[in-house]
């Protein structure tokens, strides 16, 4: 029987992207939400969930460990992997800003010497400031980069926010979007010629779950 391997990726994007699954009929084993096994399949053995890193989860699309995976369209655009991008889910939306003290709003970063920006998105970071033609000094991060400007490490800070909370609980602002982000389907380039049938079944159901959801919600909203 023909099979798909599918990444998704552990913590923020899961237990939707694994509700979505169920949602379009396909039936996870017991625990699959809550527990910690890494691989699984669901119960018509023709699709295997392999579970990752968020940030690993393009790597093992695009080596085709995987033939389709979820990421946060983030992730997907920091790691520059060459993957198709069908689908776009709809949630685990999110900004990647540039962000400061109340301050930088009024400075000239093309002026400002020795510019240094704290990020866990150093290509995206380096990428931007290129494209505005300010000189800056990139400084890669795993952990809390908003700790980074209030501790002198770095002048600003390039990271994801949801509500902007945390960066407002330590003092500083956004200065601007450099990407809107949510979770997204990508497929490896040779799977989807060699599994084309049931890629597509698979993304069209998604698709059309994703399509009333949308749906569902302008209607309550109404």
């Amino acid at each position: 029987m023909e099979k798909l391997t599918i990444a998704l990726p552990k913590g923020r994007l899961q237990d939707q992207m694994l509700d979505l699954i169920t949602s379009v009929g396909y039936v996870l084993p017991q625990g699959a939400l809550t527990g910690r096994k890494l691989v699984f399949y669901d119960q018509s053995q023709q699709l295997r969930f392999i579970m990752a890193k968020p940030v690993d989860v393009p790597t093992y699309v695009e080596y085709g460990a995987a033939d389709l995976g979820i990421a946060g369209l983030d992730v997907l655009r920091e790691s520059k992997r060459e993957l198709y991008e069908p689908l776009r889910l709809g949630f685990g939306k999110c900004r990647l800003v540039l962000a400061g003290p109340p301050e930088a709003r009024n400075r000239n970063l093309r002026l400002v010497s020795n510019l240094r920006v704290a990020t866990k998105y150093p290509r995206l970071a380096l990428d931007y400031f290129y494209r505005q033609g300010i000189s800056a000094e990139i400084i890669p991060l795993s952990g809390s980069v908003e700790l980074a400007p209030v501790v002198g490490l770095a002048d600003l800070l390039v990271d994801l926010v949801e509500t902007g909370t945390t960066l407002r609980d330590n003092g500083l602002v956004e200065l601007e979007t450099l990407l809107e982000s949510e979770a997204v389907v990508v497929v490896n380039r040779a799977s989807h010629k060699l599994h084309f049938q049931l890629v597509q079944e698979l993304i069209n159901r998604l698709a059309e779950e994703i399509g009333q959801r949308a749906g569902g919600s302008q209607t309550d909203a109404n």
